[in-house]
């Protein structure tokens, strides 16, 4: 099994930083080579994805983050990360660290961002 702890969230005002991080433990043999995901779920709102990185390192993002956010990883801990910049109130969510798997994706517990002045 493969562990996902999310970590790095909390409380900022509008235009504030904040460095989530993704720590996988556990049998991580299992994801390496695999792309690596942050989503995100506001309340009331549909989980949505955020930012996809690949094994190599090429990252794609969301319209409504690309030039504030930046996803990047650690191939040889499986550990990835988000650098999330400009911060604001629309970006109040959980945010989830997420490895494509069959029959049963691996999934984070989350981690609080919110965004308020």
């Amino acid at each position: 099994q493969v562990q996902l702890v999310e970590s790095g969230g909390g409380s900022v005002q509008p235009g504030g930083s904040l460095r989530l991080s993704c720590v996988a433990s556990g049998n991580i043999f299992r994801i390496n080579g695999r792309l690596m995901r942050w989503y995100r779920q506001a309340p009331g709102k549909e989980r949505e994805l955020v930012a996809t990185i690949t094994s190599g390192g090429t990252p794609t993002y969301a319209d409504s983050v690309k030039g504030r956010f930046t996803i990047s990883r650690d191939s040889a801990k499986n550990n990835v990360y988000l650098e999330m910049n400009s911060l604001n109130p629309e970006d109040t969510a959980v945010y989830y660290c997420n490895v494509p798997n069959l029959p049963t994706d691996y999934w984070g517990r989350g981690t609080q961002v919110t965004v308020s002045s």
